[in-house]
């Protein structure tokens, strides 16, 4: 039973299909739609003041280089994967996968993901 129902979702998928529409992606703008959420997560960043770089090679500070992109990329790549591509072939998604990353980093990034003890704590 189960086998039927992830077989007619994967159809759905790899179809293209998502609420009645038909939507086909091809490489050429998949490439477009990552560089616009690499771009417009590191020019957000920017704005939102997070250095370029961190102060220390080995430091946990967040910076508009790393981690920022990334999360960007990651989840940009899970919707193409879920085949959800919003409008505009999925240029205007990566604007705003771009922009939220850069606020959940600046904002939200320490409370997810807590910053390991320096070591000078003693349980």
């Amino acid at each position: 039973m189960f086998n039927l129902i992830f077989s007619d979702l994967y159809s759905f998928i790899y179809a293209g299909f998502y609420n009645g529409i038909y939507l086909n992606l091809g490489s050429n703008n998949m490439v477009i739609d990552y560089l616009i959420v690499i771009f417009s997560s590191i020019i957000m960043a920017l704005i939102l003041k997070i250095p370029l770089l961190p102060p220390n090679r080995y430091s946990f500070v967040n910076s508009a280089l790393f981690p920022t992109p990334i999360i960007a990329v990651g989840l940009l790549s899970i919707f193409f994967i879920l085949g959800y591509y919003f409008a505009y072939n999925g240029m205007l998604l990566s604007l705003i996968i771009g922009i939220s990353s850069a606020l959940f980093v600046k904002y939200l990034f320490y409370y997810v993901f807590p910053s390991p003890n320096n070591g000078d704590d003693v349980i």
